[in-house]
């Protein structure tokens, strides 16, 4: 094969190579949508810049270091999910999905070439320090962000527990950065609590969605079923930043007893699935609210956007994260591995969460609930002297959680269950039938 440039020997091996082994491909393989030669240019251009590199870059770069970059560079142009993995990276990928590593608790993307915080996860340092979605990554201890893969700058952030990191962030509407001190810690997800925010009315917790997710959501409905009659149940997936399908599959079956849960679309056969719910349901017909943010994102927004569909639950807060797609890990030779996007995901009704997210039905921001010190204390009919008596029962309690006085969306959340209480089951035959 002739080439512009005179190539050292390994580099003419690797031209040599690389054509024969594409030449060698079935058609189909060499390319889905034309019958069209390879193009040998190309791969031959390649092999040319390759040699240059060697040849004339300021420092020495050895084989191995080019060929990885130019994998990394393959797949960084596909999308922010598709990446190669070291052995190192491989090796960190599988303790993360294991659910135990050193760290500080945070799920990180890339929007536009900037890291960015899809969500911490909770009770971890990053959490702690008040991380939240869409803040910007600037640096990690010395170490600029820009240019850093997002494999690379997981590992970074990635150590020895009790190992401390500075981070320095960017927060929306803000002009000035923040530096942040954390420490390291094991990270061990609990991905399900459960509690009451009021008698009667129940609280779940999804921090991410992991094997057990399913198996842990019908064990805490359960719990709370046993305690008497659950009369309505908050789902809070904020901040949520995904994790196994199945799992998110298994809590839409928990609350939904027919119907399409997700269906995924891709090139392949196997990328081909559809899950629905199975009759089997652990709290059918409990009214529900999800609480949903921009740090909800990939599994969350399965579940969010079946329970939609499936007009099940009213979905609340803000518009999610919109990650609708599916990556496989595939492992390779010499311990490395690819995480590749092979699929897309769409709710029951056909809608597509990548870029998209899901729009709550009802819309609650962030914020904060003052009450008015003039509010605290009014004269009422009973504190006249002499008032009669009345009969009957007294007043609705006012035994709320500490966690509803401090989260403004949660107490908007439980306004919403009460009164679709007060108005019965008929209030939803209402609704549908205008």
């Amino acid at each position: 094969m002739r080439v512009k440039a005179p190539l050292i020997f390994t580099t003419r091996m690797l031209t040599t190579w690389l054509c024969t082994a594409l030449l060698a491909l079935p058609a189909a393989a060499q390319s889905p949508t034309s019958d069209d030669d390879l193009p040998v240019a190309d791969v031959q251009t390649f092999a040319e810049v390759f040699e240059r590199i060697k040849r004339t870059y300021v420092d020495e770069v050895d084989d191995s270091t080019l060929l990885h970059n130019a994998m990394r560079g393959m797949l960084s142009e596909l999308d922010p999910h598709s990446t190669y993995l070291d052995p190192q990276e491989f090796q960190s990928l599988k303790e993360s999905t294991e659910g135990e590593f050193g760290g500080i608790g945070i799920e990180v993307g890339m929007r536009d070439g900037q890291l960015m915080v899809i969500a911490p996860i909770d009770d971890t340092p990053a959490a702690r320090a008040g991380l939240q979605s869409q803040d910007a990554i600037l640096r990690i201890d010395d170490t600029a962000t820009d240019g850093l893969s997002l494999q690379e700058a997981v590992e970074l952030m990635r150590g020895e527990p009790g190992s401390e990191i500075r981070i320095t962030i960017l927060r929306q509407d803000e002009n000035m950065p923040r530096e942040l001190t954390l420490e390291r810690q094991v990270i061990r997800t609990e991905s399900v609590k459960h509690e009451f925010l009021a008698p009667g009315y129940g609280y779940l917790r999804i921090s991410q969605f992991q094997s057990s997710t399913g198996e842990q959501v019908n064990e805490a409905l359960d719990d709370m079923q046993q305690e008497g009659d659950l009369n309505g149940l908050v789902l809070d997936l904020r901040n949520n930043p995904g994790g196994v399908l199945q799992a998110a599959v298994d809590v839409v079956d928990a609350f939904v007893s027919e119907g399409l849960i997700v269906y995924t679309e891709g090139r392949l056969a196997d990328s081909q699935m559809s899950f629905s719910a199975n009759e089997e349901t652990a709290a059918p017909d409990v009214p529900m609210v999800v609480l949903i943010n921009g740090g909800s994102a990939s599994a969350s927004e399965i579940v969010a956007g079946a329970l939609q569909d499936q007009r099940r639950a009213v979905i609340m807060g803000t518009e999610s994260f919109g990650k609708g797609s599916v990556q496989q890990i595939m492992p390779l030779g010499n311990d490395d591995g690819l995480k590749l996007t092979t699929a897309l995901y769409f709710t029951p009704n056909g809608r597509s969460i990548q870029a998209q997210g899901i729009a709550p039905d009802v819309e609650v921001v962030r914020g904060r609930l003052e009450v008015a010190d003039s509010s605290a204390r009014r004269l009422r009919e009973a504190d006249l002297s002499g008032h009669l008596q009345g009969s009957g029962a007294g007043g609705a309690s006012a035994d709320t959680s500490q966690k509803v006085r401090d989260d403004y969306q949660l107490g908007e959340a439980l306004n919403l269950l009460k009164a679709l209480k007060v108005l019965g089951p008929q209030a939803g035959h209402r609704a549908e039938s205008n």
